[in-house]
């Protein structure tokens, strides 16, 4: 969201006048070439689930997906990147600026895609439903579907749009709702409280990046802030009732929770951690300390 208004202030009714790839596995698509946007007018910036969309004439669409440590950065002509050359992935020439797409660490999953037409476009739409735009019922439907946790359920595409693994940390906290909780045995009224969580949380962290940005770019996105309530926050007090904040660790997320708010008190097992410890991994959480 941040990103789409900080691009639409910028780039919105220019030329793009140049394209370049500094990396050959950027580029995710063969037709239409990539060249097919050069000197084209950006006609407008969406969002599309978690991928930024440039518009251009004849219907030719440019699709970003940054994915978790891909960023986009914005210099005007003269300006330094201050970055190393390895991590820019591709970068966008205007006459008032160029647009970096840059990617961290090794495992290069960012992506750009040129598409022709909105049937190509809506092909790559996951499908879930924009939590700020669904009414309560839209999304207990889209929440019921299947039956999943609730820590999956909230960051998959295909049932919600636009939810990641922080905000759905957030989400639950402010739910009082476990993450392992399956989605289809939910109250009437657990369901009403995750909907209200969610449209509160994505407000208010929309806000804060808006507070943040003041104007400028929003280079410094980032999965965990100091403000957050337990997401990233790995023993650190809850700041609601002051417990240490726990985690589960799978593959490379991790879910992040407070026992005593979240899950009555009993601590979630992790699954490494479990086949290590076996009978001796603790359930319960100790009493904490006034």
């Amino acid at each position: 969201m941040v990103y789409v208004e900080a691009l639409t202030s910028r780039i919105a009714g220019c030329v793009l006048e140049r394209v370049n790839l500094r990396s050959p596995f950027v580029l995710r698509s063969v037709a239409p070439p990539i060249d097919a946007i050069a000197g084209q007018t950006v006609r407008g910036i969406r969002r599309l689930g978690k991928r930024i969309v440039l518009t251009f004439d004849a219907e030719l669409f440019l699709v970003i997906h940054l994915m978790i440590a891909g960023r986009l950065r914005w210099r005007e002509p003269g300006a330094k990147l201050g970055l190393g050359p390895k991590m820019v992935q591709a970068s966008f020439e205007f006459a008032d600026g160029t647009l970096f797409l840059t990617e961290a660490g090794s495992k290069k999953r960012a992506s750009i895609r040129v598409v022709s037409g909105e049937p190509g476009l809506a092909a790559l739409d996951p499908g879930g439903v924009e939590p700020l735009e669904a009414d309560l019922e839209a999304f207990r439907a889209a929440l019921t579907r299947d039956s999943h946790t609730l820590k999956r359920a909230l960051t998959d595409p295909h049932l919600f749009s636009g939810i990641g693994n922080a905000y759905s940390d957030e989400i639950l906290h402010a739910a009082r709702l476990s993450p392992l909780k399956l989605t289809r045995s939910l109250t009437a009224d657990e369901v009403a409280r995750l909907y209200d969580a969610t449209r509160a949380t994505l407000l208010v962290w929309i806000d804060h990046l808006r507070r943040d940005v003041k104007g400028g770019f929003p280079e410094k996105v980032t999965a965990f802030r100091a403000e957050m309530a337990v997401h990233g926050r790995f023993k650190q007090p809850c700041p609601v009732c002051g417990a240490p904040v726990q985690r589960i660790v799978y593959a490379t997320n991790e879910c992040n929770y407070c026992a005593i708010c979240q899950t009555n008190g009993r601590r979630l097992a992790d699954r490494a951690l479990s086949r290590l410890l076996k009978e001796d991994w603790p359930r319960d959480m100790p009493d904490r300390e006034e």
